[in-house]
C-alpha cells in the first residue's frame, strides 16, 4: 500500500542519503518517456520540497528537452540493501546550464569543491508529492563502486571538445525536441 506526503520527512531524507542510485523519469507531450539511472554522488536535498542533481555529459540530453517542453519530473529511489522500500518524488523540474550564473551559485551552495569537467547542467526539482511503497519486489543487490569511465573520458577532453560533443549529440532529444543547451542565458 502506497503512502503519500506533501514533502520529504527526515526519514525520507535519511533513506535517500543511503542510496547509491536513483532513476529519473521525464516526458513531453507526443514524445517518448525517458528513464535514466543516476548515481546519487551528485544528488543534493535542498529542502523538504526541493532536490537537485548534477547532470554530467552523456550520449543524449532527454531530461533537459523534457524539462523545457513540459517540466514534469519524477525521481525514484529503491532500497537494494536493507529493508525494502520504494520512494518516488513527483514534481516539476528545470535545467540550470553550466554557463548560467545560477549554476555557480547552486554549485557553491549545495556541492562545493571543483566542478567535474563533464558537468553539463544542474536539474532542480520542486516536489509536489512524495510517495512510498513496499518495494517487496525489488531484488537485493550490494553496491560495489562508481564506474570511472565518464571521468576518464572527460579527463582526456578540453572544454571545447566537450562542448563540440554536446553540439553533436545533445542539442535535441531523440524526438527532435530542443534541449536549450546553447540558448542565450
Amino acid at each position: 500500500m502506497a503512502d503519500q506526503f506533501d514533502q520529504l520527512s527526515h526519514k525520507h531524507q535519511d533513506f535517500i542519503t543511503r542510496q547509491h542510485i536513483f532513476f529519473v523519469g521525464s516526458a513531453a507531450p507526443e514524445a517518448r518517456v525517458n528513464i535514466t539511472p543516476r548515481s546519487t554522488e551528485h544528488l543534493r536535498i535542498a529542502g523538504p520540497a526541493e532536490v537537485l542533481f548534477l547532470d554530467l555529459t552523456g550520449s543524449s540530453n532527454e531530461t533537459a528537452a523534457h524539462m523545457r517542453a513540459d517540466g514534469r519530473l519524477t525521481l525514484m529511489f529503491c532500497a537494494f540493501e536493507g529493508p525494502p522500500l520504494i520512494l518516488r518524488l513527483y514534481g516539476r523540474g528545470r535545467a540550470v546550464r553550466y554557463d548560467a550564473p545560477q549554476f555557480a551559485t547552486l554549485w557553491e551552495t549545495h556541492f562545493g569543491g571543483e566542478i567535474p569537467k563533464a558537468a553539463r547542467q544542474i536539474f532542480v526539482q520542486s516536489i509536489d508529492l512524495v510517495q512510498t511503497s513496499c518495494g517487496f519486489g525489488v531484488p537485493a543487490f550490494q553496491y560495489e563502486r562508481e564506474r570511472p569511465a565518464l571521468r576518464n573520458w572527460a579527463a582526456k577532453k578540453s572544454r571545447a571538445e566537450i562542448e563540440s560533443y554536446w553540439r553533436e549529440k545533445n542539442v535535441t532529444s531523440i524526438d527532435g525536441l530542443p534541449t536549450g543547451l546553447f540558448d542565450d542565458v
